[in-house]
């Protein structure tokens, strides 16, 4: 299992709106430079962050922003709006187990709790995060690069 990268590309995102919205019109040409994707990639992603009320996006070159104060965005919002989880499952189980087998009868009874207990501990981590504890990483980090500081 292995979450896709749109959740990182969609935290990427956030990061360049906020540290350069004051200094760019921030587009999806532009952002994709600094992801270093396709902009039809950003596009796509900024799509699924608006129809979750997390960013505004101006038709044509507009420039996107984000709609909520950062303390409120989670990552478990992003999660949300980005990744393609069916019936709200993270785990996909096989669809057929052999019901001969005793393996196969019973995987459903060994695994599905177990399951359940990672995705909802994994969710509460997820919604633990909020953009401003990235933004304050974020700023940390160009700040020590921007004075050549070495800790």
């Amino acid at each position: 299992m292995q979450i896709s990268s749109r959740f990182t590309i969609a935290i990427h995102i956030f990061s360049c709106i906020y540290i350069f919205q004051k200094d760019y019109k921030i587009t999806s040409d532009f952002i994709a430079s600094s992801v270093n994707v396709n902009p039809v990639i950003i596009r796509k992603i900024l799509s699924q962050l608006k129809s979750k009320g997390l960013v505004e996006v101006q038709r044509g070159s507009g420039g996107a922003s984000i709609s909520k104060p950062l303390e409120e965005i989670t990552f478990f919002d992003i999660y949300n709006a980005v990744e393609c989880i069916d019936n709200g499952q993270l785990f996909h189980f096989h669809e057929n187990p052999n019901q001969n087998c005793p393996v196969g009868r019973n995987i459903h009874n060994v695994l599905d709790i177990k399951l359940t207990q990672i995705q909802n501990t994994l969710e509460e981590k997820l919604k633990r995060i909020t953009l401003a504890d990235v933004m304050k990483d974020t700023q940390y980090y160009i700040l020590k690069e921007k004075n050549n500081i070495n800790y």
